[in-house]
């Protein structure tokens, strides 16, 4: 039986997304980061947690480098999300890819934010052979997402 990969927040992680988070609110995105607001699957009240969104091949695309995240979690249940720079808030929908679409995404990730991430991808980066980004693509859900 596989097991779903999730690692929890350092505190060094903590303070980066408190930091990230606060100047996304104040509408500074740090190299393409947004607030994500999604309804909590069990509370119903609305989460907040900064990501990176990355515009690749005419698409927009987040990734979870920390695995089945509590974001993660609660956009699944919940089907869509807003994701917020400033004052500026878009809703959006998703489709979640499935592991053999994910490679390519996954590399152009690692290329932009492999400084603030790759301790999430275990030694592997954007130079990796496209078999390995196919090994580990399970632990890793990515969607595209579509502004409503």
């Amino acid at each position: 039986m596989a097991t779903t990969r999730y690692v929890e927040p350092g505190r060094a992680t903590r303070v980066s997304n408190e930091v990230v988070q606060k100047l996304t609110k104040l509408g500074v995105s740090v190299w393409g980061s947004r607030v994500l607001m999604v309804r909590g699957r069990k509370s119903g009240a609305v989460r907040e947690v900064p990501v990176n969104l990355l515009p690749f091949e005419g698409k927009r695309f987040l990734v979870a480098p920390r695995g089945e995240t509590q974001w993660v979690r609660n956009l699944r249940a919940a089907g869509e999300g807003q994701l917020r720079v400033g004052s500026r808030v878009q809703t959006f929908t998703y489709r979640e890819l499935a592991d053999d679409e994910k490679p390519a995404v996954l590399r152009r990730y690692l290329k932009r934010w492999k400084f603030e991430v790759g301790v999430f991808f275990d030694g592997v980066d954007a130079d990796a052979p496209e078999e390995k980004l196919r090994d580990i693509a399970p632990g890793y859900p990515v969607f595209e997402i579509s502004m409503a």
